[in-house]
């Protein structure tokens, strides 16, 4: 693309003898409810009008507005345009490829140059996203190199026409270019970001995507991959037959607050307290999923942790 400026995201990495957490106090209460995980497109959005957002919040809520059902036009297209106009984006051109029942969309923001491109991570009433989940050999990645899980570059060659057309449109000097996405969305968000080069890579729930010669394809990208406490899709597929991550994990604690530098000792005991505490308060209520290892995957309460 040609982008020369580069967004940054975190401060650098400051040495400390234990883990550090960045304080947030979460405006938005945890949601263990089922619709948070299922329907992530019911919730209206967070976005306020005035409201000031880093790159961490405004990407948490694209990539769960990518939810909402905008491929149907009309009423839900407006929905999503009247949101992202809440922090000066104008409009948004959807990309749907209707017969994987894969979907994305682009905004763009003429006051600082931002374009981001926003994909649609797994619906569980969709068996074409369930199916494209379950795909998970290893194929070439023959867009740039190394070999990728086959069902996700199914789904983003999908979408890339589409989303080409509209970012040779888009993109012009000084713009910052930055791809999102959760869960599916956050897998085929990667897989572009080897295509286009993106600022940044901002990624929530992610499983893995390919093997370590086509993450070593994204040197160029400044990646940023959120880890939700428990939620079990970061650990899909398990690292055999090559799977890698893309990019380091930022964790996010069960209370809420960012580690990002968290080392393994203290996820597992953070992790730990986290299933018992979700096992008594709860799971036992009708209506929320049964346990933390997935209702942590919810895109809110990723958009909970990043949005004050």
């Amino acid at each position: 693309m040609g982008i020369a400026s580069r967004v940054r995201i975190f401060a650098d990495v400051q040495p400390a003898a234990a883990v550090k957490t960045e304080m947030h106090m979460c405006a938005i209460p945890y949601d263990p409810s089922r619709d948070a995980l299922n329907s992530p497109e019911l919730r209206p959005t967070v976005f306020t009008a005035g409201g000031k957002y880093d790159i961490g919040g405004l990407c948490a809520e694209f990539a769960r507005l990518a939810y909402i059902r905008y491929e149907k036009g009309g009423a839900e297209l407006q929905r999503l345009e009247q949101a992202l106009a809440l922090v000066d984006f104008e409009g948004a051109v959807p990309f749907n490829n209707a017969a994987d029942d894969t979907h994305g969309f682009g905004a763009a923001r003429q006051s600082d140059k931002l374009v981001v491109l926003a994909f649609r991570g797994t619906e569980p009433q969709s068996l074409t996203d369930i199916a494209i989940d379950l795909e998970g050999s290893l194929t070439d990645w023959t867009e740039s190199a190394g070999k990728v899980h086959a069902g996700f570059a199914h789904a983003a060659r999908g979408l890339r026409a589409a989303a080409d057309n509209w970012l040779k449109e888009t993109i012009a000097p000084g713009t910052q270019l930055i791809v999102t996405g959760h869960s599916l969305g956050a897998a085929i968000a990667t897989l572009f970001a080897s295509l286009c080069t993106p600022n940044a890579l901002v990624t929530f729930g992610s499983p893995r995507v390919g093997d370590a010669t086509f993450v070593a394809t994204l040197d160029g990208v400044g990646i940023t991959r959120y880890v939700d406490c428990c939620d079990l899709v970061t650990d899909l597929p398990p690292p055999i037959g090559g799977y890698v991550h893309a990019g380091a994990s930022n964790y996010i604690t069960r209370a809420g607050a960012l580690a990002p530098h968290a080392d393994d000792a203290f996820v597992q005991a953070d992790r730990a307290a986290a299933r018992d505490d979700y096992l008594l308060n709860y799971a036992w209520r009708i209506g929320n999923v049964m346990v933390r290892d997935l209702a942590d995957h919810a895109p809110i309460n990723y958009v909970r942790c990043l949005v004050p």
